[in-house]
């Protein structure tokens, strides 16, 4: 059954449910059809609760009331220690907690001759038993935890201050153990003043009893040495006892502390459990409106792309497992941003808060600037010359629908080098993964503009937003690349329409890299070797990209290197499939030093933030801040030129103060061109990407247009292309086999064996990272020109 079946099931089965809960709406309480549907189908599953081994704990099966799409479903239920709290199975209680109601402060009340309805704190349970004999039990264990929580917490407020000052006499009794603490502490400080004046007093005494020259003064010398040693006792032994009772003090009163403290921790523990169930509710309210869309719903703007989130009216479960949730930022960006005044910054100021950054804002006007005439740029919906030199083609087959076992391929998968695993091409785009690293160049437009910047910071600045161009086209794209074959090679050539050409070459096959190597007519070369490192964690894929990309400008000699942040893939078994972009990229300029980091916050249902956010900033060699780079990944990057910085005021105790950034309005360098249209009918391709896989002529035998599984895949003959796709991976793993018996005939002979050697790449030691990287060693393009591929290994 297809997904379009699949979901109209699902919906049917939601409205049935809806339209059987309806007489019970008004009063807001479970529908007693659907609750007796589900106890006579489990009433005799499970044994009755038992008592644990103190007569703390009881444990059973009850029936939970979840949502009116799911309507009661059975959970074993705990109650130790005044707490009770469900799972969804007994294996649970291990790891996962449902939910926990502190009976001291709940009310338990009894609807009919099987129900209870607990209550604490706003939370509510409605709770069913199989029987009213096993309902009685319940009751009465739990009537029993309140009274026994009850006096428990009233016996600890009474003799050690467990619960918070809140009353008069706790207040009091707090204050007057503050004042007695610093009395004794005046009297320490006061001890100490005087054996230190007295001390020296004695020292005094001693130095003339040792100096002394006539007997008859002896006498009185001793007699005063006596009484400033008796005097140097009373006051050590004043200290002394002084310490004793402030010691005394602090133990009597350090239980109470320490109760008071672990008090304090376990509401935050429940606070943070509250916030993780409300989570879990706000999620699971959304697929019951999916579910079911005659409910009344309200839109929550702030939510991801991959699905709006919807609240809607009633209690909910919140037992959903099928999205991943993730806490708030940590590591929050250290600076803040404020708009300064340009009336006040006109021209430059002697005052500098800080002394880190200032600037003049009339720099930022300059008609002749990099960045007015990236604002005038027109963003056009193709992003190409206005004169193209060559059509190209705008779409290709529409995407057929075929449904898949998702289940069956994956769950053998988890914890595997993804590219270890055959994989159908049902979850593949048409694409090679040298066609997307060739995707890297859409925005190539950001560093034609670079390359006409006189300072190194603001060619900085188009360098970082080219570095996030080019995640923009992976916000829908959540099928994965084919990957090339051994020897496979793929060239873009747009010399004459773009003015770069680009060649890509698969260098390795375990692990798989690609060297990746494009000039530019217009002042700029750029190259890179990427191996991919991916990870099945089961609920997300998580694509680690290895190694450095390098990018030249001729006319500076300005390098830059970057690298790759790390890309997820969510809700890979359930769920809609939606990608995610976090971590790092720190952008270096190894001729000047210049820096610019570049922060991707991870999604986060705590956060406040946009979805996809990037923030950043340029500094030069010497740590100066010039350029605050912000933006999302899917969307656009601004600078905003610094005019002065400042730090800030340190709000929470053992943090650092954030640096508080002054600068002009911002100027956008980069936005994401509009996606062609029915695009989400052809994998969700850029007008770049449509353009990738049309034939071309004259191309070398290995280019990724002339792979047949690929090919078929792109004119939506699927079953065509995993035959082929087999026949293709059978036929490389042949040739492997072949060179590594090579290299064991090499060994038993004692002569060496080199391996696999690119053809138009070849390995150097990098001189700026010092790592050992594939470059481009030509002869491509004039083989193209003689059309001469006779050194072309056959892996078609």
């Amino acid at each position: 059954m297809g997904k379009a079946a699949a979901a109209s099931c699902s919906s049917t089965r939601g409205l049935v449910s809806l339209l059987s809960a309806v007489p019970c709406l008004a009063c807001k309480q479970p529908p007693p059809s659907r609750a007796a549907m589900s106890l006579s189908a489990a009433s005799s599953e499970g044994p009755p609760p038992v008592a644990g081994p103190g007569s703390d704990t009881y444990k059973g099966w009850l029936f939970k009331w979840t949502n009116y799409l799911k309507g009661y479903q059975r959970r074993w239920f705990v109650l130790s220690n005044g707490l009770l709290s469900y799972y969804r199975t007994q294996a649970e209680m291990a790891h996962t907690c449902r939910g926990t109601i502190n009976l001291s402060t709940a009310h338990i009340d009894t609807e009919d001759s099987c129900n209870i309805v607990l209550s604490s704190g706003g939370r509510t349970y409605h709770l069913k038993a199989s029987s009213e004999v096993e309902r009685q039990r319940w009751v009465t264990a739990l009537e029993l935890a309140k009274a026994k929580a009850i006096r428990m917490r009233d016996n600890q407020s009474d003799d050690s201050g467990d619960e918070e000052p809140a009353s008069q006499s706790d207040k009091s009794e707090l204050h007057s153990t503050l004042k007695n603490l610093s009395s004794k502490l005046e009297d320490l400080s006061t001890c100490n003043d005087l054996i230190a004046k007295h001390g020296a007093a004695l020292q005094r005494s001693l130095s003339e009893l040792e100096n002394l020259k006539l007997p008859a003064e002896s006498g009185e010398k001793i007699k005063a040495v006596n009484e400033r040693a008796t005097l140097f006792r009373i006051t050590s032994n004043a200290m002394i006892n002084a310490c004793r009772d402030f010691l005394d003090l602090a133990e009597t009163h350090s239980r109470k502390w320490q109760r008071a403290l672990q008090y304090e921790r376990e509401q935050r523990t429940r606070l943070e459990e509250t916030i993780e169930q409300l989570a879990k509710q706000h999620n699971s309210l959304e697929r019951a409106c999916r579910g079911a869309p005659g409910l009344t719903v309200n839109t929550v703007t702030r939510a991801p792309k991959a699905g709006n989130v919807l609240t809607v009216k009633g209690e909910a479960s919140d037992e959903d497992e099928d999205t991943e949730y993730f806490d708030a930022m940590e590591d929050a960006p250290s600076f803040i941003t404020v708009a300064a005044d340009p009336t006040k910054h006109h021209r430059r100021t002697d005052s500098n808060l800080s002394g880190a950054s200032e600037g003049r804002a009339d720099d930022w006007n300059l008609e002749d600037s990099v960045f007015e005439c990236s604002t005038r740029s027109s963003f056009d919906a193709t992003g190409k010359d206005v004169v193209s030199k060559k059509s190209r083609r705008t779409q290709i087959p529409d995407k057929p629908n075929y449904s898949l076992n998702l289940w069956s391929i994956m769950k053998n998968c988890i914890g595997k080098e993804l590219s270890k695993i055959p994989m159908p091409v049902n979850f593949n785009e048409p694409l090679s993964m040298l066609q997307r690293l060739t995707e890297d160049l859409e925005y190539h437009e950001l560093l034609d503009k670079a390359v006409k910047c006189e300072s190194s910071t603001e060619q900085m600045c188009f360098v970082a937003a080219f570095s996030v161009s080019s995640y923009s086209t992976t916000v829908h794209r959540t099928a994965k690349p084919f990957n090339p074959l051994l020897g496979e090679t793929y060239e873009l050539d747009r010399l004459d329409e773009m003015g770069f050409r680009s060649l890509c070459e698969q260098v390795s096959h375990h692990p798989p890299a690609a060297a990746h190597h494009v000039y530019s007519r217009r002042g700029w070369t750029l190259w890179q070797e990427i191996t991919i490192a991916s990870k099945f964690r089961g609920k997300y894929l998580s694509i680690m990209p290895l190694g450095a990309i390098h990018l030249e400008f001729h006319s500076s000699g300005n390098h830059y290197i970057w690298r790759k942040v790390t890309s997820t893939v969510h809700n890979i078994i359930v769920g809609k499939l939606w990608i995610d972009q976090s971590g790092d990229i720190e952008i270096i300029n190894y001729k000047s030093k210049d820096k610019c980091q570049l922060k991707f916050s991870p999604y986060s249902y705590f956060s406040r933030d946009v979805p996809r956010k990037v923030t950043g900033v340029v500094m030069d060699a010497e740590g100066k801040a010039h350029y605050v780079m912000s933006g999302t990944w899917d969307e656009k990057m601004e600078c905003s030129k610094i005019v002065q910085s400042s730090l800030g005021s340190s709000s929470m105790e053992g943090k650092l103060p954030k640096t508080v950034y002054q600068t002009l309005s911002p100027r956008v360098l980069w936005k994401k061109y509009p996606l062609p249209e029915n695009a989400e009918n052809m994998y969700y391709f850029s007008s770049l990407a449509l353009t990738l896989n049309e034939m071309e002529e004259g191309m070398a035998p290995t280019d990724s247009r002339l792979r047949p599984d690929q090919r078929l895949m792109e004119n939506g003959k699927w079953d065509e292309a995993n035959m082929e796709k087999q026949r293709l991976e059978e036929k490389q793993r042949a040739v492997r086999r072949q060179r590594e018996a090579a290299a064991v005939v090499a060994l038993e002979e004692g002569q060496d064996y080199e391996g696999y050697i690119p053809l138009w790449f070849e390995r150097k030691v990098d001189p700026a990272t010092g790592e050992l990287i594939c470059v481009y060693k030509g002869g491509y393009w004039e083989a193209k020109e003689r059309q001469d591929w006779s050194m072309c290994p056959n892996i078609f």
